[in-house]
């Protein structure tokens, strides 16, 4: 499959945090809804996601979980959800790797295929992300 490599950035819409258990415990775990909003590659005005966060102390841990992007890849219309999986460091620092569920494409983007990645670091606003993909 051809692959085809894009870049933009994201913004975070919205982010609400919920304890799942004890909070003055480590390791701890969390449960977040976020939205977010892309541009460049990948464009969607409000993608749905959701993680589960694992707090190893105040500040370091990781995250899985799932984002619904209905939107646009390179002007192709459609929807897709991709699966996250990261880490955050004590300066605040976010690495994350995130591949689209397979058979998860609609419309122009049937048969999506594709992985990407991002850092995000404490207070930017705007996140650059990259992403290869490929239609079947």
């Amino acid at each position: 499959m051809p692959t085809t490599r894009t870049t933009g950035h994201f913004t975070f819409a919205d982010w609400k945090e919920v304890p799942v258990g004890p909070e003055d415990t480590h390791p701890r775990l969390a449960h977040a809804t976020v939205t977010n909003s892309f541009a460049g590659g990948i464009e969607a005005e409000s993608t749905t996601c959701d993680y589960a966060i694992s707090y190893l102390t105040g500040t370091t841990g990781s995250f899985a979980g799932m984002e619904l992007v209905r939107g646009w890849v390179d002007g192709r219309e459609g929807t897709f959800v991709v699966e996250e999986r990261g880490r955050f460091d004590p300066d605040g620092t976010v690495h994350c790797s995130f591949e689209v569920v397979e058979g998860s494409g609609t419309g122009e983007l049937a048969g999506l295929r594709g992985t990407g990645e991002f850092t995000y670091r404490h207070g930017e606003t705007k996140v650059p992300y990259t992403f290869a993909y490929g239609l079947e």
